[in-house]
């Protein structure tokens, strides 16, 4: 199992709607919305590295008002 933790900036505005259409994902396991260089952070979990990839640019920075993102693979 492989668990990522990914950034998010969001567009002016458009951070509470993105934290419900994110949490919506099917890889997310949580989602928040935080204080600091980016707006919300999504915990995932996935079976694979290219599910990782996936869930961020095929669904995560598909989004509308997604502005950019980061991602953090867990090493424990």
């Amino acid at each position: 199992m492989v668990h990522a933790f990914i950034m998010v900036k969001t567009a002016a505005g458009k951070s509470e709607d993105l934290l419900s259409e994110i949490r919506a994902l099917e890889r997310v396991a949580s989602a928040h919305i935080v204080a600091g260089n980016y707006d919300i952070i999504a915990e995932v979990h996935a079976d694979e590295m290219y599910d990782i990839l996936e869930a961020v640019s095929s669904n995560v920075q598909g989004l509308d008002g997604v502005t950019d993102t980061k991602t953090y693979i867990a090493m424990d």
